[in-house]
């Protein structure tokens, strides 16, 4: 079991979580939602976490192959801009990917700052949640157009587990 907490104040973001092997895919983002429904299942299940090993989130780089592009993060859409093309993330790897609601404290920036999508933020402009610190220290995904994941940055979050069988 683990906790994740903020590394600027030292406050709890989660309650004790459970290590996944890896990060899940993204359970029926191609297919039709619910009627109503704007965001896919979570990628991760309550009381989950695990770690992306690819690079995640800004800052973003032209992909080398413009006429085969592949999505521009994990579990995310094509991405391309006027100047660049399609882009890939070049962000920070080992990033901690939760449901969001494992860490419910955490608050949206000050005026929805790097909150831009459709239905949710997209996750694409940097951290968008803060420890109620103040810290920037997560980015939420929960566009309709892609995952709905809560990512902790590992850098400004740390872990605390206990050992097998001591809860």
């Amino acid at each position: 079991m683990t906790v994740f907490y903020c590394s600027k104040c030292g406050n709890a973001l989660t309650p004790d979580l459970t290590a996944l092997p890896t990060v899940p895919a993204v359970p029926g983002l191609d297919d039709p939602r619910p009627k109503g429904a704007r965001q896919a299942p979570p990628t991760v299940p309550r009381g989950c976490y695990a770690i992306e090993p690819e690079p995640w989130g800004v800052p973003f780089v032209p992909q080398e192959d413009q006429d085969n592009p592949v999505p521009s993060q994990p579990r995310g859409p094509l991405m391309a801009t006027q100047d660049d093309g399609f882009v890939i993330s070049a962000g920070t790897r080992n990033m901690i990917v939760l449901h969001p609601d494992d860490a419910a404290a955490l608050q949206p920036l000050p005026r929805w700052e790097n909150s831009t999508g459709c239905c949710g933020p997209n996750g694409t402009e940097g951290a968008n949640r803060a420890c109620p610190c103040g810290g920037r220290i997560a980015t939420l995904a929960a566009d309709c157009s892609g995952p709905y994941e809560l990512h902790l940055d590992p850098l400004r979050t740390y872990a605390f587990a206990l050992p097998d069988g001591e809860a």
